[in-house]
């Protein structure tokens, strides 16, 4: 059998919900109001940055990139997803699934370098207020973007590229409802070292890294912080981080659990493991704007004139 039929010409079936097939329309109801929350969510703080003037900071850049990787996240996922719960629409083809897969960890994989480039954001306000403006120009800005893509992109082709060298003779039923890069391994007759070794290497390089980085930045953030001698102006100081910590927060507590529900979950329903791995993907959109709305004075107001002047 030729790589061409068992790779690119193959069909991959994903799956809802399993056991619970008969209430996919019922599921679907709150994974519905997840991505429109997350869109329009997502939406409306990348237009009020866009668009108000007195936005146009460091910090906001920052955020828009977060709210653009958000809705990059969400949309990678909502066709399968809404598809197979409304229609039962669960083919995929090969080529396909590897573009759907190859989006999701790259906008991943970029979410986690927003949250250390707000990190440092954080690190750079507070630490050296007066030389803020002269650290975070535009165009270093622009230049901490470009690598974040690139290294996305670097990071994860070769990844992602390696599937087509397989060969796939076993079931072609995936476990989640979008193609998710472990999964779409499992199905592999042949041996994928070689894979597990460049996905793990990819992943702990870009989002493992990160996550040693933005510790280290909040421990340096914590220091400073600790040498103010007024105890208002450090609380003051450090509830500038709040809507970060709990961005961190809300991208890294549900990877570990899905790890964890991967590794240790084994007797777990397959329900479970369904489900963690759908709403992993979905919570960091539809929290990360609604913190930033509530904790953030500056966009509250920005997003409440929006809203204000459509309504006129």
């Amino acid at each position: 059998m030729t790589n061409n039929i068992t790779s690119t010409s193959i069909i991959f079936l994903l799956t809802g919900v399993p056991g619970l097939e008969a209430f996919h329309t019922w599921i679907s109801i709150p994974f519905c109001f997840l991505y429109v929350t997350a869109l329009s969510g997502n939406s409306l703080i990348l237009f009020a940055i866009i668009t108000q003037p007195s936005l146009h900071e460091p910090m906001y850049y920052f955020l828009s990139m977060l709210s653009t990787t958000d809705l990059g996240l969400s949309i990678s996922t909502l066709v399968t997803m809404l598809g197979i719960f409304w229609f039962n629409v669960r083919e995929i083809s090969f080529n396909a699934c590897l573009s759907q897969m190859f989006f999701i960890k790259f906008f991943t994989v970029m979410e986690s370098s927003v949250l250390l480039a707000m990190a440092f954001d954080r690190f750079v306000a507070i630490s050296n207020p007066l030389r803020y403006a002269i650290i975070l120009t535009d165009s270093r800005i622009v230049q901490i973007g470009v690598a974040s893509v690139i290294r996305g992109i670097l990071m994860l082709t070769t990844m992602v590229a390696l599937l087509t060298r397989l060969s796939y003779c076993h079931s072609h039923v995936l476990h989640h409802s979008y193609c998710f890069h472990p999964d779409v391994m499992r199905l592999s007759c042949t041996d994928t070292r070689i894979n597990s070794a460049v996905g793990l290497t990819a992943m702990f390089s870009t989002v493992g890294v990160d996550s040693v980085l933005i510790l280290l930045s909040y421990i340096l953030i914590i220091r400073t912080v600790l040498s103010i001698a007024s105890p208002e102006e450090r609380k003051k100081t450090f509830s500038t981080c709040v809507s970060h910590i709990v961005a961190v927060a809300v991208f890294y507590i549900p990877l570990i659990t899905l790890s964890f529900v991967h590794r240790f979950g084994k007797q777990a329903p397959a329900y479970v493991h369904t489900m963690v791995a759908n709403t992993y993907l979905l919570i960091p959109p539809v929290i990360n704007p609604i913190i930033y709305s509530v904790k953030t004075k500056q966009i509250r107001r920005a997003v409440i004139k929006i809203l204000h002047s459509k309504e006129t």
